[in-house]
């Protein structure tokens, strides 16, 4: 599975709780956005996070 920039923003712009998470890590870690989605990637999405089904599904093709 790979980071996609576009695809981590549709996963929290479709996700209260990860905006949220994202506001805070900006805060707490003094990051800047596009950082701050990358360590969200890593610690909520890959390898069986919570959000990783979710993030897989931005993925397939639409019909």
């Amino acid at each position: 599975m790979r980071y996609i920039k576009s695809q981590m923003k549709q996963l929290i712009k479709e996700n209260e709780e990860l905006q949220k998470r994202l506001q805070e890590l900006m805060k707490e870690h003094d990051l800047e956005k596009t950082y701050a989605m990358k360590a969200l990637y890593h610690a909520e999405v890959t390898e069986g996070g919570k959000y990783q089904l979710a993030y897989q599904a931005l993925d397939t093709p639409k019909k």
